[in-house]
């Protein structure tokens, strides 16, 4: 399954998931500095669907707040 997904990186709110119109907007504490929210979106996004966190891939957007993610289920 394939998600537009809008992150929301150093958000006191986070770890969490919200599903909108638009699609998922994840809201993580982890700031974007060396990867650090894309390896927390990559672990929520993990948790929130049930599967390992190698099962979910970031294929656009990886510089972006707005991603593009794949999860096999």
């Amino acid at each position: 399954m394939q998600f537009s997904v809008h992150v929301k990186p150093g958000s006191r709110k986070g770890p969490l998931v919200e599903q909108d119109a638009e699609g998922l907007t994840v809201f993580v504490r982890e700031r974007a500095v060396d990867g650090a929210a894309n390896d927390a979106v990559t672990r929520v996004l993990a948790d929130h669907f049930g599967v390992a966190p190698r099962d979910v891939t970031i294929l656009r957007g990886h510089a972006s707040r707005h991603k593009r993610v794949e999860v096999d289920a």
